[in-house]
């Protein structure tokens, strides 16, 4: 593996080379988080990139992903965002998340959210892990699927 701040300066350069080629010129910053690394776009046009749900975010972060795959450390994801709007949603999906496992909890039924890409399904599935007493399972084919939470099964006694 590398260093993070070599990866850092090779993904932020790699993104304003492919952004240019899309015809864009934007100011791109790459900030070390301790799960992933943030690269930020900044600049004009950068606001096309959040139509449609941040639809260009999520493919622009998904080429990303797959080009630096085998060199950023396992359990780190690149993260790519402007104008904060990930840092929202991601927020916002967190909140989804503990309001799921709450009606689990005083339902006893297990509730289902998505459909959601892989980098979404992530955050549900960490939000979820941080609770002792839930779990969380992906569902379907393809890259969109479906996360249920439910209440952990009590462990077996003999």
């Amino acid at each position: 593996m590398s260093d993070g701040n070599d990866l850092g300066h090779r993904v932020g350069a790699f993104v304003e080379e492919v952004t240019r080629a899309m015809g864009f010129d934007f100011d791109v910053a790459v900030e070390e988080q301790p799960d992933h690394l943030r690269i930020i776009l900044a600049g004009e046009g950068s606001e096309e990139f959040l139509h449609r749900k941040g639809e260009a975010l999520d493919a622009l972060q998904h080429v990303i992903n797959a080009v630096f795959r085998r060199e950023v450390d396992r359990g780190k994801r690149l993260v790519v965002d402007s104008h904060d709007f990930r840092k929202g949603k991601d927020r916002e999906l967190r909140q989804i998340t503990k309001f799921l496992m709450e009606k689990v909890r005083s339902t006893g039924l297990p509730q289902e959210i998505g459909p959601l890409n892989s980098y979404a399904r992530r955050l549900v599935h960490l939000e979820v892990s941080a609770q002792d007493d839930m779990e969380s399972e992906s569902h379907g084919d393809g890259a969109m699927k479906l996360v249920v939470v439910r209440r952990k099964a009590p462990p077996a006694t003999h």
